[in-house]
């Protein structure tokens, strides 16, 4: 799976917990948090629908890191890889 596949991906997902927010316009570098009002809630759900649909284990240590699209593909890629 490439990144853009990757990205896709993750949009569907963040789409389905948070429908307001428009993907196609989402800059990758923001916050999703700050800038896209998600709280803590959607994060998790957001973590746990990858987890399930890309089968990729996300420790609770590492969800501080995930703060932004580019964070969680960067995250994401590497473990798919290998």
């Amino acid at each position: 799976m490439n990144r853009d596949q990757l990205r896709d991906i993750v949009l569907d997902e963040l789409s389905a917990i948070a429908p307001d927010i428009d993907t196609a316009t989402l800059d990758d570098r923001a916050r999703l948090r700050d800038e896209y009002d998600l709280d803590s809630m959607d994060a998790l759900n957001l973590l746990t629908a990858l987890h399930q649909r890309l089968g990729v284990s996300i420790p609770e240590s590492d969800y501080a890191a995930l703060h932004s699209l580019q964070a969680l593909l960067d995250y994401l890629e590497p473990r798919l890889q290998g």
